[in-house]
């Protein structure tokens, strides 16, 4: 069983093994897409693969869409000459459910695949046409937060946005310059209108992806660069718009039990490719069975009927409502726990982390009992059912082969928002503060993770966090069992609202904390007895 247009003339041995096949005319699909492009989506990534991808092909085969996805990669060229057109642009969908159950679709909505760079004429030129065409409707993002940036981390220009700024839209380098690039094109071509739709996992995305772009077109008319009106085109909503959203998968990286369920089938070629930039990419995407799309409904020129896809519509306010409501008390949080503690209690997964009653009750006392009572209900989804679904089917879902070492990484960035926010909400709505008995206990379990030793005594590999040098130097001086008082040592880090959100010593958290990191360095065995006297 190949991967290939060809391979699947042989429908009848990919369906006697499991397989779910596209129900539509693939042929006129993709002669559709080229004529009259609708959907053009940047990031050729497996968050799109699992979700868009998928939920496209659902469409197709309903009848609701009549074309497909024009896919863009603009990071990572060798994502589509590497994987996507020699699978002639299939992919396989495995999903995996909470009962045991793996779903195997082979998703085909892809029309035409295309990569983003200017210094390659034939590549460049069939994007400024597509942009130029009166059907395109929208263009949809997973290119990550750091895509959106055009500063580097000491927040200067990067040269490729400084030059583009100099240069113009003849030939952009920079990722967002071509993007902006294209969308001129589509200005000169008659003004269309178009959707530029961020569907990355940060807040207010809509927000980063026109900023962005209108930091282009605002340099290009200034120096006279462009044509006249394309900055005022830009920041026309009736003809192109940048709606916020929240989106909610988990794609972990291609598994290796997932190949062989594959390979047992008897699908052949289906070894990783990992590209000069390190990217990690295979004919095949695992993914979990939850998914969330909520959506700002601003389309200027209109939209296919996602809804019939499971996407929700409503307006920002709600948007906002709903990523808060995930990022701050029914998700986010319960996974930094779980990988705080994780580390700590040498777990190498997380769904084990949910067989373990201590590490249960704390996620679901962290959510139900501190974080719920302040969350804002969007109306559109239900907090509660929210964390049911997530502590009872997706964290505890032992074929998602999630760590929570991965979970770890950049925990001085998550900790401010996953756990800083409610704790502002509680001193502004009046509550009492001392209600929160173990967000401090997180906060503290973090610090005692930053000395790099686990529970037994042996030291391991902190995760990649771009405070470690800044914050380490706290706890450089502490050692499990020896018996002294380091409040004072970790006193300046307690102080640190960037990093917990508020200044915990003024919030009246800080004594706390203390309290339990002076617990959780007594000797080997510490963390555990603190989470069975605490929870």
């Amino acid at each position: 069983m190949i991967l290939s247009e060809e391979g699947l003339l042989k429908r009848q041995e990919w369906e006697s093994k499991g397989y779910i096949l596209p129900e539509f005319d693939r042929k006129q699909m993709i002669e559709n897409t080229v004529k009259e492009p609708v959907w053009v989506h940047f990031g050729a990534g497996n968050i799109f693969r699992a979700f868009q991808a998928a939920a496209a092909q659902k469409l197709l085969n309903e009848g609701v869409l009549k074309s497909g996805i024009t896919v863009v990669e603009g990071f990572d060229y060798e994502i589509i000459e590497k994987m996507y057109r020699p699978h002639d642009n299939l992919s396989i969908l495995v999903t995996l459910k909470a009962d045991g159950d793996v779903e195997k679709t082979v998703v085909a909505s892809i029309g035409e695949s295309c990569i983003l760079d200017s210094e390659d004429e034939k590549e460049f030129t069939r994007l400024k046409e597509i942009f130029s065409a009166p059907s395109l409707k929208l263009s949809t993002f997973t290119i990550t937060e750091k895509g959106y940036s055009l500063t580097d981390g000491r927040g200067e220009l990067l040269k490729a946005v400084s030059d583009d700024f100099e240069a113009g839209p003849g030939k952009p380098g920079s990722y967002i310059g071509k993007v902006a690039a294209l969308l001129h094109e589509r200005y000169r071509a008659g003004a269309y209108p178009i959707t530029m739709l961020s569907t990355d996992n940060c807040s207010h995305n809509g927000d980063k992806l026109r900023a962005a772009v209108r930091a282009f077109g605002e340099k290009w008319e200034e120096k006279g660069l462009c044509e006249k009106g394309f900055l005022g085109y830009l920041d026309d909503s009736s003809k192109v718009s940048f709606p916020w959203s929240m989106i909610d998968k988990i794609t972990p990286r291609p598994d290796d039990t997932v190949k062989r369920i594959l390979e047992k089938d008897g699908v052949e070629d289906l070894e990783n490719v990992v590209t000069s930039k390190k990217t990690w990419v295979a004919p095949f995407v695992n993914a979990e069975e939850c998914e969330y799309l909520v959506i700002e409904d601003s389309f200027p020129g209109g939209r296919p009927e996602f809804e019939k896809a499971g996407f929700i519509f409503t307006d920002r306010e709600t948007v906002d409502k709903v990523e808060r409501m995930k990022v701050f008390t029914c998700l986010n949080p319960l996974h930094t726990s779980l990988a705080v503690f994780g580390c700590l209690l040498k777990y190498t997964k997380i769904s084990e982390e949910m067989k373990d009653a201590e590490l249960k009750k704390l996620v679901m006392r962290i959510g139900y009992e501190e974080g719920l009572p302040v969350v804002t209900d969007p109306g559109v989804l239900d907090p509660r059912e929210f964390i049911d679904t997530v502590i009872n089917v997706r964290i505890p879902n032992p074929f998602m082969p999630d760590t929570p070492q991965r979970i770890a990484t950049d925990t001085s960035q998550k900790l401010p928002i996953r756990f800083g926010e409610t704790i502002k909400r509680y001193l502004s709505s009046g509550r009492d503060i001392k209600e929160l008995k173990l967000i401090p206990l997180v906060f503290a379990g973090w610090i005692r993770y930053l000395m790099a030793v686990d529970d037994e005594g042996e030291a391991f590999e902190p995760s990649p966090d771009p405070m470690l040098d800044t914050v380490t130097p706290y706890v450089s001086g502490v050692k499990l069992g020896d018996g002294k008082d380091h409040s004072r040592e970790i006193e300046p880090l307690l102080h640190n609202a960037a990093i917990f959100g508020t200044d915990l010593y003024e919030a009246g958290l800080a004594e706390k904390v203390i309290s339990y990191f002076a617990e959780l360095i007594t000797g080997p065995g510490a963390v555990r007895a603190a989470l069975r006297k605490y929870v």
